[in-house]
Parts: C-alpha cells; sequence; structure tokens
C-alpha cells in the first residue's frame, strides 16, 4: 500500500485536509520538513541594501536583505526574490540577473519545525525603479551600507552570508546553528 493508500484506510483524505494545504497528500508527513525562503541583496559600488525590521514582527530591530521571504508552493527560489524585489522594494528585477551566492541549512537541532530552513541567497547589481520600502507594517527603515561597515545588529544568519560577501569568499553552500 502507498502512503495516501494508508492514509485513505486511516480515514485520512489521500490529498488535501484538515490543516494541510491541497497539493500536500501527507505522504512526507514523516518525514524531516524545512521551510524554504529566498534573500535578494542589492548591491552597488561596494554597498548592500538592508531593511530595518520593524519591531514586532521575525527579527524586529535587525538589519537584514533588503528583499526575501518564505518560497511559495509551486514557485522556485529564483522566482521567490523576483517576486519579493517588486513587493518588498518596488523594483523589478530580471531573473537574468540575479547571481546565486549560497545555500544555508540552518536550524536548531532537536528544534520545533517552524525554525528547520533552508535559505537561498542571491544578489543583484541591476534593478529597474528606485528601491523604496513598500512594506510600512514590516520594515521600519531602508539603507545602503558600505559591506566594509555593517549596522548593528544584523539578523545573525544573514550576518555570517553579508561577511563572507564582503571576504570574497562565499562557498556554494554552508550550515548555521549546527
Amino acid at each position: 500500500m502507498t502512503r495516501a493508500e494508508d492514509a485513505a484506510a486511516a480515514g485520512a483524505p489521500a490529498t488535501g485536509g484538515p490543516g494541510r494545504a491541497s497539493w500536500d497528500d501527507g505522504s512526507a508527513a514523516d518525514q524531516f520538513r524545512v521551510i524554504p525562503a529566498a534573500y535578494l541583496f542589492l548591491r552597488r559600488e561596494g554597498q548592500v541594501l538592508l531593511q530595518l525590521r520593524a519591531p514586532d514582527v521575525y527579527m524586529g530591530g535587525h538589519w537584514a536583505a533588503g528583499a526575501a521571504g518564505h518560497v511559495e508552493a509551486g514557485e522556485s527560489a529564483l522566482a521567490a526574490v523576483v517576486r519579493e524585489a517588486r513587493e518588498e522594494l518596488g523594483v523589478v528585477v530580471d531573473p537574468a540577473d540575479v547571481v546565486p551566492l549560497t545555500v544555508q541549512h540552518r536550524g536548531i537541532p532537536h528544534g520545533p519545525a517552524l525554525e528547520q530552513r533552508v535559505d537561498f541567497f542571491f544578489a543583484a547589481t541591476r534593478w529597474t525603479g528606485t528601491p523604496a520600502l513598500q512594506e510600512a507594517d514590516k520594515a521600519d527603515d531602508l539603507r545602503w551600507f558600505p559591506l566594509v561597515r555593517l549596522p548593528a545588529p544584523v539578523v545573525p544568519h544573514e550576518a555570517v552570508v553579508l561577511r563572507d560577501l564582503h571576504d570574497g569568499v562565499v562557498t556554494p553552500y554552508r550550515s548555521f546553528g549546527f
């Protein structure tokens, strides 16, 4: 029997169901899951664009990538950063101008499932429009900073990628918190 058939035999719907998206058939219910997120660092002349997270959101009071967010179902990480740039900064980024930096597996060992993540970091030096805060409820400020003088505090798992970017040694994969 397949897992979907097992679920149906147990009375659970084979697709969707309470608390599950319609595309989630429950077949990975006993597997480790991670939440994917994508980050875009806009760069110009040795500087990076960062936003100051609002106090009442995740990592409130920390400086973070100008555009970032969860990868939605059916969306690639690349499509997610292009979408986030438009939604959060009001700029259009051509996917061909997006450069992959690193993938980061991050989490708290034996921590809550919500904190098990895989982060896709990208950079771009070309875009159309002038970056400006579009979601005032999520961020309080938006500024360019030299990579050599980043503000404090920066979201810790982003700070390590920015440090690597400054040092010119960004590795294709890194882990954080393990």
